[in-house]
């Protein structure tokens, strides 16, 4: 099962989802890593360091960092990019199945969107 970080912005309500439908997801959000107002490269950087997926509503600069690390060598674990207009549900739904029926390997240097 993949590891997930979300980072700041990320819908608490779907993170808050996630864990009422699978109690064992390892999820942590990035304010309670001490991450609170990081920016997008230290995120990436803690993220690579844990090994954890990030979540992300940010379309307009997670991808460009994460593609930059890519880009430089530097490990990225992987981005999970989320539309903010889905409807919840269909999010939950979602990561669960990435989450649950992916090996982190295959997730080294991604950048998915959601919907699928």
């Amino acid at each position: 099962m993949l590891l997930l970080v979300s980072d700041e912005n990320f819908n608490n309500d779907i993170v808050r989802g996630l864990l009422r439908r699978n109690p064992g997801l390892d999820i942590v959000r990035v304010q309670d890593v001490g991450l609170r107002d990081a920016d997008d490269p230290d995120i990436l950087q803690w993220a690579a360091n844990e090994d954890r997926v990030v979540l992300t509503h940010d379309a307009a600069t997670m991808a460009s960092f994460a593609y930059d690390r890519v880009r430089r060598g530097l490990s990225m674990p992987g981005v999970i990019e989320v539309a903010d207009d889905l409807p919840i549900g269909q999010v939950i739904e979602d990561v669960l199945l990435l989450a649950e029926y992916s090996e982190k390997h295959e997730w080294e240097g991604q950048v998915v969107y959601l919907p699928l």
